[in-house]
């Protein structure tokens, strides 16, 4: 086995003092939980994506639970969906009782196929559930038409794409403006912008908006910062079901610092995806992702898709003992044990969702990446799909005998 020079991720968040100091700011101020720092973090990503309004939360999940009761989905109805995605996007529907309706996605962009939307609509659709997977921002010109002429509200899952912009009218604009009725976003540590964990909905509904601020805190009817301000005694009233699904004032400030480093790291990783793909020319049989001429990713990942005859987990296995992590492009919810046949529904057929979990792998990308270590993925992946090709051919020999 070659000689490793450290271990490579699939991804690492890029922080340092001006987020420690901003969490020690917040601490000793003695406000911790959702308050200032939290507003004014919604205001400046509000700013930021061009958004009337944004609404932190404790995660991008619970963003889409919230996302789609505002929408009106209850129990017995059906949102459009894909499987390949991170299971939360169909448990976000389940937690409204309602039905995911699975469709397929697209080959080239792993996003949802537009032309699967509007077969799958049955009187019980109550909206659509799309994705921006990897960060790759999907088809929202051609999916939007379909949902007006339905009379459907449309929810980005928008977890991964904070920083992606598409050309909208002639003009670049960033996602999460809205386009659709909400986009939810996600600040794991995966993603570009962190807060530890967390999560953001924007939206242009002033109604929504509202809906969610007094749901994220068991829908009390006066807030806690009111509370703490008032010169007379005030007691709130809980009028609605709701749930504790706010962000802490710590994250809020830890978000303010990581939007001050967005720009640049989105242009820092569109070079390290450049790069990738001069790379990978040369590397017989590894598909690298497409980009539309009418999106500009964040690359918040980068999948490639391997040879067919490639056994997925031999790769990366093979890259792992080299030091060098992957993972599974993106999973399938409806392959998972969570879901039986009773808990979705699949519109027409599933075979690039699940060819797209079975051939491809997301490869290591982040903002303090070097030049050598692409390089170092690079020549381990075209080891691993060479050996493995060979090895297949062989097989393939023999059987022929």
């Amino acid at each position: 086995m070659p000689e490793q020079s450290g271990f490579i991720p699939v991804a690492k968040p890029w922080m340092d003092e001006r987020e420690a100091d901003a969490a020690r700011r917040s601490i000793l101020s003695g406000w911790v939980t959702q308050g200032p720092e939290v507003a004014a973090f919604e205001q400046e990503f509000a700013a930021m994506v061009g958004a009337p309004y944004a609404c932190a939360v404790s995660s991008c999940t619970t963003g889409l639970h919230l996302a789609l009761l505002a929408a009106g989905v209850k129990a017995g109805d059906e949102v459009i969906t894909v499987s390949h995605s991170f299971i939360a996007t169909a448990n976000s529907v389940r937690y409204c009782g309602a039905t995911p309706v699975f469709v397929d996605i697209e080959h080239a962009t792993f996003n949802i196929d537009p032309a699967e939307i509007e077969p799958a609509i049955t009187a019980r659709t109550r909206a659509i559930l799309c994705v921006h997977q990897i960060g790759m921002p999907c088809d929202l010109d051609a999916i939007l038409p379909i949902a007006r002429r339905h009379s459907l509200p449309v929810i980005e899952d928008a977890a991964c794409a904070i920083g992606s912009e598409i050309l909208w009218n002639g003009k670049w604009e960033k996602i999460g403006k809205p386009h659709g009725d909400v986009a939810c976003f996600s600040f794991h540590p995966r993603k570009l912008l962190t807060t530890g964990d967390g999560g953001m909905l924007t939206t242009a509904n002033p109604d929504y908006d509202r809906r969610f601020r007094r749901w994220r805190q068991h829908s009390m009817s006066v807030s806690a910062a009111t509370r703490h301000e008032s010169k007379q005694v005030t007691f709130e009233a809980y009028p609605d079901l709701g749930y504790n699904y706010r962000m802490t004032d710590i994250a809020g400030a830890i978000g303010r610092e990581q939007i001050k480093r967005l720009p640049e790291i989105v242009a820092r990783r569109r070079e390290l995806a450049a790069r990738y793909h001069h790379l990978f020319a040369k590397v017989p049989g590894v598909g690298i992702p497409f980009e539309p001429e009418f999106v500009r990713s964040n690359w918040q990942s980068y999948s490639v898709r391997l040879p067919d005859a490639c056994d997925q987990t031999a790769v990366m296995q093979f890259m792992l003992d080299r030091g060098i992590a992957t993972r599974r492009g993106v999973m399938c919810s409806h392959r998972e044990p969570a879901y039986t046949d009773r808990d979705y529904r699949i519109a027409g057929n599933l075979h690039q969702s699940e060819a797209a979990q079975d051939h491809t792998i997301i490869i290591p990308l982040f903002h303090q990446m070097t030049s050598a270590e692409q390089d170092r993925v690079v020549d381990a992946l075209a080891e691993a799909v060479a050996i493995q090709s060979t090895a297949g051919t062989a097989t393939h020999q023999r059987r022929a005998l």
